[in-house]
C-alpha cells in the first residue's frame, strides 16, 4: 500500500518538478494497492508540480452510440436521434479507454475540460482554464489546441503503466507532419446548448483511431516512441508501474519528422 507521498518520491526522482504542466496516461491497475485509489496519484502529481503547475489528461467522450448507431455518411439514423446525449463538457463521461485516471481527474473540484468532444482534455491547476478554453470543434488537434498549448507552455507527458500508443500528443504530431492522404473523419455530433437544448453539428478531424495514412499499422506510435527513447529519457518506477517522462515539444519535433521521413512527399 503506497501514499501520496511515496508516490511523489517516485515523480521526483524522474524529474517532474514545480510548476510543470504533465500531461498524463495512467494504467492504475500497473500502479498497485494505493490508499486512496487513482486519487492517490492526484495528489502526488499536484504536490510535485504545485500550485503552479497544471496536470492534463486526455478525455474524449464516451459515446457508445457512435459504435452503433452512426451510418456510412457520418449520421445518427432520424429516429434515434432524440435519444443520444448531447456532448457537455461538465457531464460527459471521459472515454472508457483512456482509463478510469482521466475519469477521476475530470471530476476533480475545480478540473476545467476543452470544447470539442473527441478531443477533449480536462486539466486542473494554475493554467487549466488556458489550456482547455477556445479548442476548435474541426481539427482539436491541430494550432490553438490543449495540445498545441501543452508544447507551447513547455509541458511534459508522463505515462505511467500506460503503453506507448496511449500518448495522445502525437495526435497532434500528425496534425503537423506535411505527409499526403491524410484519412479524415466526418460526423454529425450532439451538443448541449447554454439553454440546455441539443444542437447537432458537422464536425472534421483527423482520423486518430487508426492510422493517419494508409499503410502503418495502427499501433505504430509505439515505434515513434520506442525510437525516441533510443536516445535517451527519463524513466524509473511510480509505485509498482513503469513509468516514462517525456518533453511535449521535444518529442512532437521528433514524431512529425518520423511520420514525414516515412511517407512519400507531397507532390504540388
Amino acid at each position: 500500500m503506497r501514499s501520496a507521498t511515496d508516490l511523489a518520491a517516485d515523480l521526483h526522482a524522474l524529474e517532474l518538478g514545480g510548476g510543470d504542466t504533465v500531461m498524463t496516461h495512467a494504467g492504475m491497475r500497473s500502479v498497485g494497492p494505493l490508499i486512496n485509489g487513482p486519487d492517490t496519484l492526484i495528489e502526488a502529481i499536484r504536490m510535485v508540480i504545485g500550485t503552479a503547475g497544471t496536470l492534463v489528461v486526455a478525455t474524449d467522450w464516451e459515446a457508445p452510440y457512435l459504435q452503433h448507431l452512426i451510418g456510412e455518411d457520418g449520421r445518427v439514423p432520424d429516429e434515434w436521434r432524440d435519444h443520444i446525449p448531447p456532448y457537455d463538457p461538465a457531464r460527459s463521461r471521459a472515454l472508457r479507454e483512456n482509463g478510469v485516471f482521466a475519469e477521476f481527474v475530470r471530476t476533480t473540484p475545480g478540473a476545467r475540460r476543452s470544447a470539442n468532444p473527441n478531443c477533449s482534455v480536462a486539466a486542473i491547476g494554475a493554467r487549466a482554464d488556458w489550456l482547455t478554453e477556445g479548442q476548435a470543434l474541426d481539427y482539436g488537434y491541430g494550432e490553438g489546441s490543449p495540445l498545441a498549448k501543452l508544447v507551447e507552455a513547455k509541458g511534459k507527458v508522463l505515462l505511467v503503466g500506460a503503453p506507448a500508443h496511449s500518448m495522445t500528443l502525437l495526435h497532434h504530431a500528425e496534425h503537423l507532419a506535411d505527409v499526403p492522404g491524410k484519412r479524415v473523419l466526418r460526423e454529425e455530433v450532439p451538443f448541449r446548448r447554454a439553454d440546455g437544448a441539443t444542437e447537432w453539428r458537422w464536425c472534421e478531424e483527423y482520423e486518430s483511431t487508426e492510422a493517419i495514412v494508409p499503410g502503418f499499422d495502427d499501433l505504430y506510435f509505439d515505434q515513434i516512441v520506442a525510437d525516441y527513447r533510443s536516445k535517451g529519457g527519463a524513466d524509473g518506477p511510480v509505485g509498482d508501474a513503469a513509468a516514462e517522462l517525456f518533453d511535449a515539444a521535444d518529442i512532437t519535433r521528433f514524431a512529425v519528422g518520423w511520420l514525414e521521413a516515412r511517407v512519400p512527399s507531397r507532390i504540388d
